[in-house]
């Protein structure tokens, strides 16, 4: 029985195969013979890039979008909720401080840039000079 279905499969593919190449033509490749030839397939290809660019793109577009909806955002989500459960307490009490913190250097950046902006005009005069 196996070997009948091998001879089947065989003699199909013997069949099949010869004809494909038929449907092949050995005319169409070539430089084109006339200079309006030559427009003609270069206004051609214009035309079927930027269509060939849309579906392309569009397709690769809706195929990212699943991978990121499929796997890779359900794997970044769970990772977030286990550090939010590891550190979201911790973030909770300290927020006071760093915002006290983030005060405290702004009024700093806020007396350091007259001094930087003055020290580097200075300069610029001297080089000036």
């Amino acid at each position: 029985m196996e070997n009948k279905i091998k001879l089947l499969a065989l003699l199909t593919i013997g069949i099949l195969l010869p004809s494909f190449c038929l449907g092949q033509t050995l005319g169409t490749a070539g430089p084109p013979e006339s200079v309006e030839g030559l427009k003609l397939t270069l206004w051609n290809a214009v035309k079927f890039f930027p269509e060939t660019v849309k579906k392309v793109g569009g397709e690769v577009i809706s195929w990212l979008k699943n991978i990121w909806n499929s796997y890779i955002y359900p794997f970044l989500h769970k990772i977030w909720q286990k550090i939010d459960s590891l550190f979201g307490k911790e973030i909770e009490q300290r927020k006071p401080i760093i915002k006290e913190e983030f005060k405290k250097e702004t009024e700093e950046m806020k007396k350091e840039v007259p001094l930087v902006t003055k020290s580097l005009w200075e300069k610029l005069k001297e080089l000036i000079k």
